[in-house]
């Protein structure tokens, strides 16, 4: 989830993406529990010492924690020296470079100082063939020694404790930025590049990852601008920019304040009685409440209030027309499509869709247009059970129209009828330990993987709850490391992410004495001022070669226990979560290319969702149920237990499927030729997809577009995670269902799909992982096919 592709040389952290991604599924949020309500007081035996069993994990993770609740000391030097690491010093991610805060800083200028010298080297390729013949490598190699450092500060921003380090972060992203936004312009680079391409000589000799490397490249230089006229490519620069300041508008909280409806302690009927008492204990001495449109407040009286009134009054109150934020959006989408067409495409979603498995908008509609047909049954079963129950709730005669407001309460309804009471009330409870042993058991089922537990060195982590695990292959040895970091505290950046620290590349044939041959080469060795971290890297026996290791983080922000002496606990959801985000850390971990730009979860947006949400169907499963370790304090909920909470969650799966059909759609509208249209109006479009496609009639003076922050985000891709939803749904009935645990069907996922990053044409691996030649193409007949493979059961 994940995030926006880059440019020619900046990185893909699918970490400060992903979480963005898993907005989309709806209902993951709710109550935490500690794991106290179950055990008591009951303490955690201490860590024990690792024998590389999977036995140890659940102790790895569940041992009692530093300090109660989110409040953890900042900086990290105060934690007690107790709970601080131990060992040989080092720095960050076991990087010396990485020791201190300046360090982080001198680091990254001398990235800049190394990444020159190798501009230098491409730039001047064009005076020997021999070099010719290395651009495409040199340039990966460019894209890569800047990532490393640029993606480690991401993640470092984002989590560290102590201030000093985080400001040293933002400074070495912002200073690599900058140099990579002159990179972007280097018109010597992209002629250099342009010239390999077409000298078939060189080019015919390709394999498919490095000419997708080069297409990469080459594609991120010209969506810059940087082939256009001095004139055009100041106009280019002048959009870019107002699109940047416009989306930032649109994206921050409105400025104008919600007008409040005013309720009376009456209108409290049906609310739960400690919602009820919460609420009526605002009421002024006349009984009158003001209820904030969106609040929490707002949403109890929706979901219990059966004053249908009140509730339609609220939706209209919280969805009301702000005139300046639909003129922000309109602006921001014009600019977009202007931009486009300065680039020669007919529209936004034109010009983002071309290196994307989707290709055009046409095949995207066509993909949602195949999709609604098969959830609009689904979809319509859950609006008739909501009918049904407002017909009886209102006592009328016939069946009437379920509006938007009546959503939220009838569902709510419905979720209580459909609950067994012989399944009790209680929300299913996980420790940390117990789902990543459980993990652990899955991954060496299907893939010969295991999770190692590894004690980290002084200096090696950011905050010493971090667990280090290597991923280690039966018959490869070690192949990737992951940091983990599950508990919220003060400062860290909130939600869940998976974040690619390092990627897998080869690097026996980086041919590093070439980039000093020149004298200020020889002059900045010398010097020490162009001297990066060197990586011994690895062998395995699968391929030729040397391959750095892949390092990713895998950062949440659970709730942690309020009590250092009891271990913290997960909800379903937050397991859910948890197998998500593994999915992209295996992607990263497996994807072992010899190019860092198509390595792992660095494939297109629109396949790159394909391996997590996979592995929620994996959770869902009794076979992968059994994997988890049995606590005779907190037993693992039976599969019907488990099944009545996802209902609880989502009480109306198809209806929300259908809701993100129409707003993918509405994406596309809103990035279509039509926006160049004088008279184009944002509100318009949404009414006339709600009352053509959309369950719910349109509301008048409502504007639901000015909510919808994803636009500026996902702009032209919404359609993205609907798409991996199906294609997993087709991978895990055809492939999984039968034996969740098939090491076979492990295996050739593994070989047709995971290895391969964005080193192979999408559409290749699921036709051939699925034995469905005919969508190998990845034409219309293959998007509508994907459409009909559905995304609910």
């Amino acid at each position: 989830m994940i995030g926006a592709r880059r440019t020619v040389f900046t990185s893909v952290s699918h970490g400060s993406r992903t979480h963005s991604l898993l907005d989309f599924r709806r209902g993951l949020q709710s109550t935490r529990h500690k794991l106290a309500a179950v055990l008591g007081a009951t303490e955690v035996p201490p860590v024990v010492a690792s024998s590389h069993s999977d036995v140890d994990i659940t102790p790895f993770f569940d041992h009692p924690r530093l300090s109660s609740g989110s409040h953890i000391a900042t900086p990290y030097s105060s934690i007690p020296k107790s709970h601080q690491w131990t060992g040989k010093q080092t720095g960050l991610f076991g990087q010396a470079e990485l020791g201190s805060p300046q360090e982080f800083l001198q680091l990254a200028d001398r990235t800049v100082n190394r990444a020159r010298l190798l501009v230098d080297r491409i730039c001047k390729s064009r005076q020997d063939r021999r070099e010719m013949s290395k651009v495409v490598k040199n340039l990966d190699r460019l894209s890569d020694m800047l990532c490393v450092v640029i993606d480690a500060a991401e993640l470092i921003r984002h989590v560290h404790p102590d201030r000093a380090w985080v400001e040293a972060a933002n400074m070495a992203y912002e200073n690599l930025c900058s140099y990579m936004n002159v990179l972007n312009t280097n018109v010597d680079l992209y002629e250099v590049l342009s010239a390999v391409m077409n000298d078939r000589e060189i080019s015919s000799s390709f394999t498919y990852e490095q000419r997708q490397t080069a297409l990469i490249f080459l594609r991120d230089f010209e969506r810059s601008g940087i082939h256009l006229p001095p004139d055009a490519r100041h106009s280019f620069v002048s959009l870019s920019d107002d699109i940047i300041t416009l989306g930032r508008e649109f994206t921050h909280p409105s400025t104008s304040t919600a007008s409040s409806v005013k309720i009376t302690t009456r209108d409290l009927e049906g609310l739960p009685l400690r919602a009820k008492a919460h609420i009526a204990s605002r009421a002024n001495f006349r009984g009158k409440i003001k209820v904030t449109p969106g609040s929490w407040e707002a949403i109890m009286l929706s979901k219990h209030s059966p004053n249908e009134e009140l509730r339609k009054e609220l939706y209209v109150a919280d969805l009301k027309m702000d005139k300046d934020r639909v003129t922000v959006l309109e602006n921001l989408l014009r600019a977009r499509d202007q931009l486009a067409r300065l680039l020669g495409k007919p529209s936004f979603a034109a010009w983002t869709l071309e290196d994307k498995m989707a290709k055009t908008t046409d095949n995207v509609l066509y993909f949602l247009r195949s999709l609604a047909e098969y959830q609009r049954p689904l979809a319509h079963a859950e609006i008739q059970r909501l009918a049904n129950l407002k017909q009886t709730h209102l006592g009328l005669p016939s069946t009437p129209i379920v509006d938007a407001w009546d959503r939220d309460f009838y569902s709510t309804r419905l979720e209580a009828q459909s609950r067994d009471p012989a399944l009790g009330e209680s929300t299913p409870l996980f420790s940390a330990g117990s789902v990543f042993q459980a993990l652990s058991r899955l991954f060496s089922r299907i893939y010969g993987l295991r999770l190692v537990p590894k004690d980290v060195l002084t200096g090696e982590t950011w905050h010493p709850e971090v667990k280090k695990l290597e991923v280690v292959d039966e018959s490869e040895g070690v192949i990737g490391i992951i940091y983990v970091d599950l508990w919220a505290r003060a400062g860290k950046h909130s939600g869940a992410a998976h974040y690619t620290v390092r990627c897998s590349r080869r690097i026996d044939d980086d041919d590093v004495e070439g980039d000093f041959q020149s004298p200020f080469g020889q002059q900045l060795r010398e010097s020490g001022q162009a001297e990066i971290p060197t990586n011994n890297g690895a062998t395995f026996p699968s391929k030729k070669g040397v391959f750095q290791l892949p390092i990713a983080a895998l950062v949440c922000e659970f709730e942690p226990s309020s009590s250092s002496k009891v271990m913290s606990a997960l909800t379903w959801p937050e397991v859910s979560t948890l197998f998500h985000e593994m999915g992209h850390a295996m992607h990263s971990m497996i994807g072992r290319t010899e190019y860092h730009n198509v390595s792992g979860t660095r494939c297109s947006t629109d396949f790159v969702e394909l391996p997590s949400i996979l592995m929620e169907k994996f959770l869902a499963s009794p076979a992968v149920l059994s994997l988890f370790p049995s606590n005779p304090s907190a037993p693992i909920p039976s599969h019907p237990e488990l099944l009545q909470q996802i209902r609880r969650i989502t009480p109306l799966p198809s209806l929300d499927t259908h809701a993100q059909i129409l707003l993918a759609t509405l994406d596309q509208v809103y990035h279509s030729p039509i926006v160049s249209s004088p008279n184009f109006s944002s509100t318009t479009e949404l009414h006339k997809l709600q009352d053509t496609l959309g369950l719910f009639p349109s509301v008048p003076n409502t504007a639901w577009q000015i909510h919808f922050g994803h636009l500026y985000g996902y702009g032209a891709t919404y359609y993205s995670y609907l798409f991996d939803r199906a294609i997993a749904r087709k991978v895990w009935r055809t492939i999984f269902e039968k034996d969740p645990l098939s090491r076979e069907s492990g295996e050739k996922y593994k070989n047709e799909v995971l290895k391969f990053g964005g080193g192979k044409d999408p559409w290749q691996m699921i036709g051939q992982l699925l034995n469905l030649p005919e969508v190998e193409g990845g034409d219309i007949k293959a998007m509508e096919a994907v459409g009909r493979w559905g995304a609910d059961e």
